[in-house]
């Protein structure tokens, strides 16, 4: 059996893309179920787009998610890019004299030509065929190429350096490939635009250098958005006219948001690391993004990185559009939370904490401070749906000083005197308790409660509120055991007070 390879071959243009991560993922899931190899290939022919930094975010964003390539640049530990593999370099800016070998091949057997149209001469025939209501692709006959002209004035002009060379496409017949999600596919050659493959800077377009470097690279599986699907055809017409293979294609779904428009910037966040900044948990991130187009063919929706590394069938992608819910995503990351190890998601919830200004400790070192930390997170984690949120919603906690309005502490069933009276007995009350354990603090208040015959909401209601300062919180048993008997009694009398 032939070994498996596949390649995630992202443009630093940015932050990485959401819909990037979910290409990366199923290059990575496909091969490694396989056991087969992954690679990255870092696509940045198209200077103009380019970001300072973006190469070393789409490796850490890989680090980051548990999917490090086999082969490509990798940072090590000071940050300084390296390359790993034997089909480098992976870097296409330092391949530019392998593409313009292979070019010059396309022109030596008269698959390519070379053309020196200007900006304004292919605007000019593009609005021309848009009112003819004609197909908008090069006019091969019509234009300034080494066709309509001399061969003098052809060699005049490359030695000028002014020009471009355009894939020449033989307009009979068609063009036939086999996708695994989508079957067979054709195209009629006629519909084939003669895409430029090397521009005039020097450097090639994404489809000769894709084509060029996937074989060189021993790329057997493609598996990409649908938006690449067009292209395709021309891919396949390169690998055939240099001779080679042509790999096998697997076109995703198209990634849309809830009204059904493709995921962009125009319409929120998108990039990974705006999820990370939200408290999206990587395996809840990870998770999601694999069931944007793909299931399992069963009831189950979570999965560990490793489950899916054995579950992955390409098979059982869908052909239809895959819809970006953040209701299901906030579904999946509050999964991931509540079964999380506490000591764990201690650890990954801190930062939140100190980036909200709640906790400004780079480490809580204190045993008893530790174990309150863990406690507040493990009571509120079953509520909150991101690390940012379950930070910011127990900053109560920590606060010195609650402020809310005075009429929150009264029960329905009850008045601002009698709210105010039960909780100075309460107070009190409290500080005759000795074992302040959440089991200890619920049996010693109901018996009280029902000691005296109070109700139940008068007494806790008003108690709850005291203790978070908010309409929805935890109940009060929690708190108190969270808080602990000094600040809870306190809070308390400042609630008595405020009555």
């Amino acid at each position: 059996m032939k070994h498996i390879k596949t390649r995630f071959p992202p443009s630093p243009t940015g932050m990485l893309h959401i819909g990037s991560l979910r290409t990366a993922l199923f290059n990575y899931l496909f091969a490694k179920k396989q056991g087969g190899t992954f690679l990255l290939r870092i696509e940045d022919t198209d200077q103009e787009r380019f970001v300072e930094g973006g190469i070393q975010n789409i490796i850490r964003t890989l680090d980051w998610a548990g999917m490090t390539p086999d082969e490509g640049p990798f940072l090590d530990d000071a940050g300084t890019l390296h390359e790993k593999g034997n089909a480098g370099p992976y870097i296409q800016s330092n391949r530019l004299d392998i593409y313009k070998e292979y070019v010059q091949k396309l022109l030596d057997a008269g698959h390519a030509y070379y053309a020196f149209d200007t900006g304004e001469e292919l605007t000019a025939m593009r609005e021309r065929q848009q009112l003819n209501k004609q197909p908008t692709r090069y006019e091969r006959g019509t234009m300034q190429n080494q066709f309509s002209l001399s061969e003098e004035e052809t060699q005049k002009r490359v030695a000028a350096g002014k020009y471009v060379v355009r894939l020449k496409v033989e307009r009979e017949g068609e063009t036939t490939f086999h996708d695994l999600i989508r079957g067979d596919i054709t195209f009629k050659n006629s519909e084939i635009d003669d895409q430029i493959l090397m521009k005039s800077d020097g450097f090639p377009t994404y489809h000769l250098a894709v084509v060029v470097d996937d074989h060189l690279m021993g790329i057997t599986h493609i598996s990409r958005g649908e938006e690449w699907l067009s292209s395709t055809p021309k891919h396949v017409l390169l690998y055939q006219m240099f001779g080679w293979d042509v790999p096998v294609f697997a076109h995703q779904p198209l990634l849309v948001n809830e009204q059904k428009q493709k995921l962009s910037k125009r319409h929120g966040d998108v990039s990974v690391e705006d999820f990370v900044e939200k408290g999206y948990l990587k395996e809840a991130l990870i998770n999601f993004v694999a069931f944007l187009g793909w299931n399992p063919g069963d009831e189950r929706e979570i999965f560990t990185l490793a489950e899916l590394e054995k579950e992955f069938d390409m098979s059982k992608m869908s052909k239809s559009a895959a819809v970006f819910n953040r209701e299901k995503l906030d579904w999946d990351n509050k999964q991931y939370m509540m079964n999380m190890d506490l000591d764990e998601l201690a650890t990954r919830a801190l930062p939140f904490f100190r980036h909200a200004g709640i906790i400004r400790k780079e480490e809580i070192d204190d045993p008893e401070e530790l174990a309150q930390f863990k406690a507040a997170i493990d009571l509120e984690r079953s509520r909150a749906h991101t690390l940012s949120e379950l930070a910011l919603s127990l900053g109560f906690i920590y606060s010195d000083e609650l402020a809310y309005e005075p009429s929150l502490l009264i029960w329905k069933k009850d008045t601002q005197a009698g709210s105010k009276e039960l909780l100075e007995n309460t107070a009190a009350f409290l500080e005759t308790v000795d074992d302040w354990s959440l089991a200890s603090l619920e049996e010693k208040m109901k018996a009280w409660i029902e000691e005296h015959g109070y109700g139940v909401g008068n007494v806790l209601w008003p108690m709850r509120t005291a203790l978070s300062g908010q309409k929805n919180s935890p109940g009060p048993f929690e708190l108190a055991a969270v808080l602990g008997k000094e600040k809870s009694i306190a809070r308390i009398k400042q609630g008595a007070q405020l009555l």
